[in-house]
């Protein structure tokens, strides 16, 4: 499964690729029945991923190449064997220990019908009910049992945990599910449980479990706690909030720094839908002064070269996308395996899935394993330089020797020497990170482009055809094409991006 050894093993090439941190998903003590979301313990590592020792070691190191990291913390619910929640299941109903999760009364004249009618994220009832009749809300799987934050006790515990680490030296963590952990203690029905099981651009703090008002109190608390610490420490938020206006709240001075942008990973492959998303994060952002974030693949999607379009024609609108995202104004992500342009792995056998969503569902759902399957370092064959011999946690498509990180080393025209000439451009580009920008009108609606500070033009050409580039820019000198055939003669090819600095 890798190891945090494995992974300072690799720091070396994450600097040279350009990034600025790591974010590292939960390496704490886990039974991994939701890929280590499921935590039993807050404050150490896995053993099969090391030592708390080698934490420090890998926090140490990446610090000492200009590394910051941010580690995952998950709110929302912890683990089956959590000491709480087994402490929870000896002590009995009505218990002090029962009292720091949500365990309710079932209905019906026996009580063997659900509290209420919620669904887990991951398919099926959001409630099991134990041997005593009781029933516990987990709005995953149901080995991630959903803490109850009205409790003291909880909002304590997490301040120590965010301590704890922060003593250790990490520079920020990423909140799972940011927008959960507060739920309305009427528990009422949703109209419909299956349908709106997620939240919908209408939902204005009305949905019974998330994005609830509650939520901003924690983080104005959490707030505190990091702004004690010396240094630039954030949080970066997971917050699934598609109304604009209630995302932002998430960003107030007092709260969160970052949030992950949803809406531009969303987004399909077209200019309008582009142009309409960037406009609408930078102006709802603005209003509390946050800055913007750009992602275009995490570990619960679909990767987006597969997204838009698969094979040669998705990597070409995967590259100019990289290109956009990266000159837009704020930071970027980068999803591990983007930077060798991977596709979604559709074809994983049933007994290798690790995904509860695909079992949950008797496979209506593929889940996520698809996004998380190991990296191709080097090699020929599985499990090309990740771990020792043999097949890795989740198993490598026989054809990526093609696309390991040592193939494409070295080779002008790949897609990791392409993402590391962006990310290096990028650096040393003033008019690229934070600061305005302003849209370059053009005659072609397939074709975006845009201004960052002065000089520097960020192009895309949406359409199949070639599109000529907008007169202003004529005479500019390329730094940065997401193909070699990007450009000809001031035409730009179709589904291709460049970066353009003009003289003076």
């Amino acid at each position: 499964m890798g190891d945090l050894v494995g992974a300072r093993q690799r720091l070396g090439y994450l600097a040279e690729l350009g990034v600025d941190a790591i974010w590292l998903s939960p390496f704490y003590p886990s039974p991994q029945a939701d890929a280590g979301y499921d935590v039993a313990d807050y404050r150490d590592v896995e053993p099969a991923f090391g030592t708390l020792d080698d934490a420090r070691a890998l926090v140490a190191e990446a610090h000492e190449r200009g590394l910051r990291v941010i580690i995952d913390l998950v709110p929302n619910h912890t683990s089956e064997a959590h000491a709480w929640f087994q402490a929870a299941l000896a002590a009995g109903p009505g218990s002090p220990e029962r009292a720091r999760y949500v365990f309710r009364e079932g209905r019906g004249p026996d009580g063997d019908l659900p509290p209420n009618n919620w669904t887990s994220n991951f398919g099926g009832p959001a409630w099991t009910r134990l041997p005593d009749g009781w029933w516990y809300l987990h709005l995953f799987a149901p080995e991630q049992p959903d803490l109850d934050w009205t409790n003291p006790e909880v909002a304590d515990e997490f301040d120590d945990v965010l301590r704890f680490w922060l003593d250790l030296g990490v520079d920020g963590f990423r909140i799972d599910v940011a927008h959960g952990m507060v739920k309305d203690q009427s528990l009422p029905d949703l109209d419909d449980p299956v349908g709106h099981h997620l939240l919908l651009a209408t939902d204005d703090g009305d949905h019974p479990y998330w994005d609830q008002d509650g939520v901003h109190e924690i983080y104005r608390r959490w707030r505190r706690v990091i702004d004690a610490y010396p240094g630039e420490r954030i949080f970066v938020a997971e917050a699934w909030v598609p109304n604009p206006d209630r995302f932002a709240l998430y960003l107030r001075p007092d709260e969160l720094h970052t949030a992950f942008n949803f809406d531009f990973l969303e987004a399909p492959w077209d200019a309008a839908a582009a142009r309409d998303v960037v406009d609408g994060t930078l102006r709802r952002l603005h209003r509390v002064g946050a800055p913007a974030t750009w992602v275009l693949s995490n570990h619960d999607v679909i990767r987006h070269v597969t997204r838009f379009g698969g094979g040669q024609l998705g990597l070409r609108r995967a590259r100019a996308a990289t290109l956009l995202s990266l000159a837009l104004p704020g930071g970027a992500y980068v999803y591990q395996g983007e930077e060798l342009g991977l596709e979604e792995v559709f074809d994983i056998p049933a007994a290798d899935r690790q995904d509860p969503v695909f079992f949950q569902t008797d496979g209506d759902r593929l889940g996520r394993d698809g996004c998380r399957v190991p990296l191709p370092w080097s090699g020929t064959a599985a499990p090309f330089g990740f771990g020792p011999a043999g097949t890795p946690w989740l198993p490598q498509p026989a054809d990526w020797g093609a696309v390991t990180a040592a193939a494409q080393d070295g080779d002008p025209t790949s897609t990791l020497t392409f993402y590391r000439t962006a990310l290096a451009a990028r650096r040393a580009e003033p008019a690229l990170g934070d600061g305005p920008m302003r849209w370059i009108d053009t005659a072609e609606p397939t074709l975006l482009a845009f201004w960052r500070g002065d000089g520097f033009a960020c192009v895309v050409n949406y359409a199949d055809e070639p599109t000529p580039l907008p007169t202003e820019l004529a005479g500019g000198r390329v730094l940065v094409a997401s193909t070699d055939d990007a450009l000809t003669g001031g035409v730009l090819a179709g589904n291709a991006a460049v970066w353009v600095r003009m003289a003076g």
